[in-house]
């Protein structure tokens, strides 16, 4: 019996294209990959950050100014969710969709992600995140200044303006005013933890209750509980995220947005939890040893998980 060869078949052999574009495509993926994964990975970190900030903006301006209804902590995390799906869906077959700066880290250490490429994925990751504040912030100026006018006018602004419910809130990540430093590291440490975990899992490909179409979701909404139930006590998730909207208001504010103590933290706790993360599944929750394909596993082996 004669075998054949699979036919491999290219996007333009099924779906013909307005212009010819196959020199380009040779010279983005030969000559400038680096600078397209580049491109993708600020895509990615501003789809993510733009999707998320409208909705902060919303509930930190109505809060301010007493317009109850436009905007939530459920809105906010539900919006950063969807972000994240978007960011993964659209930019993860280009440059795997890092867009978080732990994870680039992590995937260098434990999954032989090029050490050369770790700088750059960093950089752009946080260029993302800078611009879409900007952006966001010319957005949303007008009703930003008025809620800064009525913080003058209740005399907060002082103790308000750079906190986690003051204007500048919206884009830096601060410190709540009556949350204790150390639990405050506590919080964000276990948050990036736990969503270091569920990227983990999503990444297993011998993890056969994931599959591919699911894995966005599933980080999404996992970054969206952390948001739901520790944001308040101060849960960035993401050091691209922090240190680009620290930029950022740095950028229109001045160095009083800085954040103080607290912005070490907010910015170097994601690398070192999302590390212990891909320890702790790959010494206990993995295997290298777990087939990849679900058809080769054993059905008495699946029965007692369902």
């Amino acid at each position: 019996m004669t075998i054949q060869e699979p036919v491999v078949l290219c996007l333009r052999d099924v779906e013909p294209r307005i212009m010819d574009v196959t020199s380009w495509e040779y010279f983005k993926e030969k000559k400038v990959h680096w600078l397209i994964e580049m491109i993708a990975e600020m895509l990615g970190a501003f789809l993510y950050v733009y999707s998320g900030l409208g909705p902060t903006a919303a509930y930190i301006v109505g809060t301010i100014t007493s317009q109850n209804g436009i905007g939530s902590l459920y809105t906010v995390g539900f919006s950063y969710a969807i972000g994240v799906v978007i960011s993964i869906t659209l930019c993860a077959a280009t440059s795997g969709s890092h867009i978080n700066p732990g994870l680039t880290v992590s995937l260098c250490v434990f999954r032989g992600f090029p050490i050369a490429k770790v700088a750059r994925y960093i950089l752009a990751q946080v260029t993302g995140a800078y611009v879409a504040c900007l952006i966001v912030y010319l957005q949303w100026k007008d009703l930003l200044v008025a809620a800064e006018n009525v913080l003058k006018a209740k005399g907060t602004y002082d103790t308000a303006m750079f906190t986690n419910v003051g204007p500048a809130g919206v884009f830096a990540l601060y410190q709540s005013p009556t949350v204790n430093l150390y639990r405050v590291l506590l919080n964000e440490f276990m948050s990036n933890f736990v969503l270091g975990l569920a990227i983990c899992g999503c990444r297993d490909p011998t993890n056969h209750f994931i599959p591919p179409a699911v894995s966005p979701w599933i980080i999404g909404f996992t970054y969206a509980v952390m948001i739901w139930g520790y944001a308040p006590t101060g849960a960035p998730a993401n050091t691209a995220r922090d240190i680009g909207g620290r930029l950022m208001a740095i950028t229109i504010w001045g160095v009083k947005a800085s954040g103080g103590s607290y912005a070490a933290i907010s910015a170097l706790t994601n690398t070192p939890a999302t590390l212990l993360a891909f320890a702790v599944y790959d010494l206990l929750l993995g295997s290298s040893i777990r087939s990849t394909c679900i058809y080769t596993t054993p059905l008495h082996c699946l029965i007692p998980l369902i």
